[in-house]
């Protein structure tokens, strides 16, 4: 399994790692150019996320259409040619192209989408804590390279490198990352974005992940600038601003895997996200009212832990709830809300703190999170476990099992690659050998 999750989740890691090594620094750095107001600085840092946001479900449906393959590298250029143009912007609107096409290369719920094609639904929690993992560890790496490079060469040259790492994306890609499975379904028709929204299970999960992401840039437009400016009482160099985000990421490390594991064996991924939304309640209120150095530190850490605890969580039970001919759909979907919340969540931080202050942001914030908090405990469900039934085609009687109608089957498919029937059933219903039984010839 690992070696099928490696290849990808590289390609995530080195994408994330370009993305983020700006992100501790940008707001402060970008603050300098001509043109710029707290309120464009804003959209810089979450503006990516706008077309992540518009292209998600684009490139989702096209790599259910064209394979996986061939739409990441086209993601992976587009990227590519964002990142240079960012590298030598000299304003703040050039720079807002920049990150505007950045963002447009929308490969993650492709990424994600393949992982599923890949990996068997039993481990595919275990492989998205992988992906979180990796995704988790560009973020510790960029929050403690990203304010060294940028007061050492310039915030140019994070941007150069991140062109750099594209270039190797794309090498992994071609030379690692393995052929999905063809896969041939039993749904004719082209998946719906009704069906996807009417679908509770991932409806829900669809809020998490756009509430999580949102807040990601609410909290790095609040971070380097209420540390850095003097109106705001803590007054901190520039290059001292990895002294806050590298402790706040080991926490976050150590904090994912425990909840991955307890989300995933024990089936209680709600019991996690709900105790996530509380530490982000608390970290935002800390970051909005303390006067004390150490305890905004504090705040941060709760907010890193809050973020990695939801990190590899939140995919996997995307991945679970979709069918298997909605996976990159309902993927681009998700991803999509939540690039738009993080361009949102960006803009408005930055707003805010142009016309208002940084108590009435953190009041406002904290609204929003207590009315998602009581949303998720009483709308959100932990998920039905199931298993997963393969069992070789010329074994199958395909009248039979197209007749056999049951609440307990979730759904089936044929994979082509392996010549294998795979059926998905509620574990606690059925018997394995008794839905044998009923199908075989």
């Amino acid at each position: 399994m690992f070696k099928k999750v490696f290849p990808l989740s590289s390609i995530l890691f080195l994408r994330f790692l370009g993305l983020f090594l700006v992100l501790p620094v940008l707001s402060v750095y970008a603050l300098d150019l001509k043109g710029a107001t707290p309120l464009l600085v804003g959209v810089i840092v979450g503006g990516y996320a706008l077309t992540q946001a518009i292209f998600q479900v684009p490139f989702g449906t096209l790599s259910d259409k064209i394979g996986r393959k061939p739409t990441i590298l086209i993601g992976l250029l587009i990227f590519l040619a964002g990142s240079l143009i960012s590298a030598y912007a000299t304003d703040i609107y050039t720079l807002m192209f920049g990150r505007f096409l950045q963002g447009a290369g929308a490969i993650g719920a492709v990424v994600t989408a393949m992982i599923s094609d890949l990996v068997e639904e039993e481990v595919r929690g275990k492989a998205m804590a992988i992906m979180g993992g990796f995704i988790a560890m560009s973020f510790a790496l960029a929050m403690g390279l990203g304010p060294v490079i940028a007061s050492h060469y310039g915030i140019s040259v994070i941007f150069l490198i991140t062109a750099v790492l594209a270039v190797l994306a794309i090498g992994v890609l071609f030379t690692k990352v393995p052929t999905p499975p063809k896969i041939k379904h039993i749904y004719h028709n082209k998946p719906k974005i009704s069906d996807i929204l009417k679908d509770n299970n991932l409806l829900n999960m669809i809020i998490i992940n756009t509430m999580q992401k949102g807040l990601m840039t609410v909290a790095f437009v609040l971070i380097p600038i209420l540390l850095t400016k003097p109106e705001y009482g803590f007054n901190w160099e520039k290059s001292e601003l990895w002294m806050v985000y590298v402790p706040a990421m080991i926490a976050g490390l150590i904090a994912m895997g425990p909840a991955a594991v307890f989300g995933e064996k024990k089936n209680i991924p709600k019991q996690i996200f709900l105790i996530s939304i509380v530490l982000f309640l608390i970290s935002f209120l800390i970051m909005g009212f303390t006067h004390s150095s150490l305890v905004f530190v504090l705040g941060v850490v709760a907010f890193f832990v809050a973020f990695n605890m939801m990190e590899p969580l939140v995919q996997s039970m995307i991945s679970k709830f979709a069918k298997v001919h909605q996976k990159g759909a309902a993927l681009g979907i998700s991803n999509s809300s939540a690039y738009f919340a993080t361009f949102l969540g960006g803009t408005f931080a930055g707003l805010y703190l142009d016309i208002s202050n940084r108590e009435a942001l953190a009041i406002s914030i904290a609204a929003i999170i207590v009315l998602w908090l009581v949303w998720t405990a009483f709308k959100l469900q932990n998920p039905v476990r199931h298993s997963h039934l393969y069992i070789p085609q010329e074994d199958i009687d395909f009248d039979k099992l197209n007749a056999l109608e049951s609440e307990d089957i979730a759904e089936w498919y044929i994979n082509e690659t392996e010549d294998v029937v795979v059926i998905k059933y509620v574990t606690a219903a059925m018997e394995e050998e008794d839905l044998k039984a009923k199908i075989s010839l």
